[in-house]
This record gives structure tokens, sequence and C-alpha cells, in this order.
């Protein structure tokens, strides 16, 4: 559907636990074939920790994207995983050029600071997020604040950034600061939650907006333990589809 409307996406899969790095990195190669087949502009998402880390997996993984034109991202997970998280990103490196490589960047980390810079030196795109684990060296960082840091950093370096939020002032300040350094970047927001102003914000500044569109057995159980810790998210949601205009064909 987001394809149809002209919007480009981001596939990820949240696998379930139990699933193996095998098959895990079976449905990321199924999801390839997919994306190639049906000609989405889109990219793909893998969670190093859900393949183990498997360098040899990985390859294989970038192997197949590469052959299909596809970028791979790996998406951020705890502290603990960080650095695992960017040796799997020079392995896919291995096959893939350095502008279809990206990671994510957690505000929260004072870390990212510094990961920014190799982002920046390896020539690959970045993700910059809010960021869902707190740093354990400074638990307190003030998320806002550490988004704009990590931002101010990839300014006028980075190949592409992705401003992924829907805090709608914070990003707008992102994005004005980076279009003012002249460096390319898009708004990613996350199905499932409310994107209505999100998308009228864009729409009004002529800003990209990209979809982040997960799927697999994990997602069900990530959303309820969302609307567990932050019951608003159920409010906001119906608020989003109850305002939000029907689009022309009636749907």
């Amino acid at each position: 559907r987001f394809a149809g409307e002209g919007t480009p996406s981001t596939l990820g899969l949240w696998n379930d636990e139990a699933d193996s790095p095998r098959k895990v990195a079976d449905d990321y190669l199924a999801a390839l074939d997919r994306m190639a087949h049906n000609g989405l502009d889109s990219y793909l998402s893998i969670k190093p920790p859900a393949l183990a880390f498997d360098a040899m997996l990985a390859v294989e993984v970038a192997s197949a994207a590469a052959s299909r034109g596809i970028r791979l991202h790996c998406d951020s997970h705890g502290p603990e995983a960080a650095d695992a998280s960017c040796a799997m990103v020079e392995d896919l490196r291995r096959r893939l050029s350095p502008q279809d490589v990206s990671t994510t960047l957690p505000g929260r980390w004072s870390r990212s600071l510094r990961d920014a810079d190799w982002v920046v030196e390896r020539g690959f795109k970045a993700r910059v997020v809010k960021g869902q684990w707190p740093d354990p060296a400074d638990p307190n960082r003030d998320m806002r604040a550490g988004f704009l840091e990590v931002i101010d950093r990839l300014a006028g370096r980075a190949r592409h950034v992705a401003v992924a939020s829907h805090d709608v002032p914070m990003a707008a300040e992102a994005i004005t600061r980076l279009r003012d350094a002249g460096t390319s970047c898009e708004l990613e927001l996350l199905f499932g939650l409310p994107i209505r102003e999100s998308m009228a914000w864009a729409a009004d500044h002529g800003v990209g907006v990209r979809i982040y569109v997960p799927y697999g057995k994990g997602y069900i159980p990530h959303a309820i333990d969302q609307l567990r810790r932050n019951p608003r998210f159920a409010w906001w949601i119906v608020k989003d589809l109850v305002t939000i205009k029907p689009r022309r064909n009636g749907a």
C-alpha cells in the first residue's frame, strides 16, 4: 500500500525468540526476494542478536542484498550488544558498498557520538533514534538533548541521516539542522504508532517520509509490552485512525 502511495518503506523482521539464527537468516533472504520481485523502494532492517552475531550468516544475507541492490540496516539493541552490532555492520560491508549499509545511533547513549564519527569515516548511512535502553555510564542522559547532539555530530558530514522519531518538534529541529548543513535526510516513522501529525508536518515542509513496517511473530509481544509501559499509545492510535482523511478509493 505504501508503495502504491509513493511512500518508501523499511521492512523489519521482529522474530520469535525461539527462532534459530539460521531460520532468521532464511527469513531475511525470503524478504529480500519479495522486495526485489515487487520492486519496492525499501531497505531491510536486520537484528544482529537474532543472527547470534554470526559473521557467516551476515555475509550470506549481505551477498543476497548486494545481488538485488537492496540496502541492509542493523537495528540497535541494548548497550551490551553495541560492539558486536558494529562488528556485524563491518561484516555487511564485505559484500555491500558503503551507501548500501546503515546502522542506528541512539541519542540516549554517550557512545553514539563516537559511533557517529565511525559511521562518517566509513561512509555509511545512519538512523538516529532516542533509544529504548539507558546508557549504563549515564543512565540519566536526556534523550532529546542526546538525540540532537548526535544529529549535530552527523550534520555536514554524514552520507544520509534518517530522523526516526514521532516527536514532531524534536524531529523538525533535527531536520532543520541537517538541511542547514546540506546533509541528505528524511523522516522515518514506525508503522503502528500515530503518524498523522508527523506526515502533515513533513508534507508542509517538503520532507521525505519513510515508513518502518515491522512484521513477524515478535511484533505482537513487543506491541503489547509497549502498551503496558505506556497506555497512552492506545489513545494516540485510536485518535490517529478516527481523524485521518480517507483515501480516494474509500479504503
